[in-house]
């Protein structure tokens, strides 16, 4: 595996201040946020200069029901090679329920959710990666993530559950310690046996990132400093293995880059104190595992079932299945809508400065009977037409901008600046609604 070194989290917010950080090695970049043939100039501007670029995919849902959808798995194999990564990565998570499977409408969570650490639920993610392998240019490395909820009856810890998914397809793992952090607080997961259950020589490399607590449970919010626990997690995995990269995660709330810059300082002080072996190790590969030929179709089945019975009590207010914490999912269901009111004020920025504070509390109440189905950009059109519809906008000022937004955006092309063909629009657009 290629030793990466040091790294952190390409974001447009910091990108200036990324290229002037000295020991920066690699970098990594949200790959959905990426188009192929237009990359920003600094990530042209790291590539010349040596640093390596890994996409990092977040909406695939290898651990979901279905199987990987293949526009998303060409989309991040396109990506592979636009920044001649050495590999890709994605998550051990599930985004999406319902559809063919469970003869129900289609649910986007618009977040990571865990997977259930059983027998069925292992079988289809081994199947899922296979595939998602066998479409990638470059070898994949899976996340392990933070989770706010526990399934019930699960049959393996997760390092039994990493382990064997490892062994079965030979896929590498990018280990979250933030994520481990998370885990034992919210959870009660033992981090350290979660790292003595690891394969150490599938270890792609590292994740490292800050969070808060709150009401005695830790958020994985990419927004707030390293804490302790976290660096003193990454010493006890260095401690055992010498990861061949190492990287900050941060998201939003940026500071200052003399601040992120000590960050770094403090994550290589903690690798540099676990003092582990070197692992250079070949580890297992994709090629060298023989796949099952047993069929994963009714563990596809009824994991489809259960996942959209959670992700319906999330996000469609529906009964909270058997087994879970009401008061968790409830934590859980609250943050869902509380970052879907985020992303959508980011994709439509608009919204948010026309409605000025009412914004958020019109969007919350919008989610709770709306849940998404068609990712973010679909969502705002969606909930400015719930506004418009339901003559919740008693400014008329404020009902005419939201109008104008809404026809500007709910076309096929940008509306036309001359009023007779703007009507005709608008016309048309009537007349296919009767």
């Amino acid at each position: 595996m290629e030793r990466l070194g040091t790294g952190i989290g390409w974001r447009p917010e910091i990108a200036d201040a990324v290229e002037r950080m000295p020991g920066i090695d690699w970098v990594e970049v949200v790959a959905e946020n990426l188009c192929p043939g237009h990359l920003p100039e600094s990530l042209r501007r790291l590539r010349e200069r040596g640093v390596t670029v890994v996409p990092h995919g977040v909406s695939l849902g290898l651990g979901g029901a279905d199987r990987p959808d293949a526009a998303r798995l060409l989309a991040l194999a396109e990506r592979a090679e636009a920044l001649g990564s050495p590999l890709v990565t994605e998550h051990i998570a599930f985004v999406r329920g319902g559809g063919p499977l469970t003869a129900s409408p289609r649910l986007e969570a618009g977040h990571l959710l865990p997977v259930p650490r059983t027998r069925d639920a292992l079988d289809v993610l081994c199947e899922n990666i296979r595939i998602a392998q066998d479409a990638l240019p470059v070898p994949l490395a899976v996340e392990n993530i933070a989770a706010l909820i526990s399934w019930p009856g699960e049959e393996m810890t997760e390092g039994q559950f990493l382990y064997d998914l490892a062994d079965r397809t030979g896929v590498r793992l990018l280990i979250d310690v933030a994520n481990l952090h998370t885990n034992h607080v919210n959870r009660g997961e033992d981090p350290a046996e979660a790292l003595a259950g690891l394969p150490l020589e599938a270890i792609a490399y590292v994740h490292v990132a800050g969070g808060f607590e709150r009401d005695g449970v830790w958020h994985d919010s990419h927004a707030h400093p390293v804490p302790r626990p976290v660096l003193d997690i990454l010493t006890d995995l260095a401690s055992r293995v010498s990861p061949p990269g190492v990287l900050l995660e941060r998201d939003e709330n940026f500071p200052e880059p003399g601040e992120l810059e000590r960050e770094l300082g403090a994550i290589r002080e903690a690798v540099e104190k676990g003092g582990g072996p070197r692992a250079d190790g070949a580890g297992r590969t994709a090629a060298s595992v023989e796949p099952s030929s047993v069929s994963t179709d009714p563990a596809r089945q009824r994991l489809a079932l259960a996942q959209t019975a959670l992700l319906s009590a999330l996000v469609a207010g529906t009964p909270v299945p058997e087994g879970f914490d009401r008061v968790r999912l409830g934590v859980q269901a609250r943050a869902l809508a509380a970052k879907r009111a985020d992303v959508v004020a980011k994709v439509a920025p608009e919204l948010p400065v026309i409605l000025g504070a009412g914004y958020r509390p019109a969007f919350l109440a919008y989610a709770q009977g709306a849940p998404m189905t068609d990712g973010y950009r679909r969502d705002a059109l969606i909930f400015a037409e719930q506004l418009l519809l339901g003559g919740k906008l008693a400014d008329a000022r404020v009902r005419r901008e939201v109008r104008e937004w809404w026809l500007e955006r709910s076309g096929p092309a940008p509306r036309s600046r001359r009023p007779a063909v703007r009507l005709a629009r608008a016309t048309r657009r009537v007349l296919l609604r009767h």
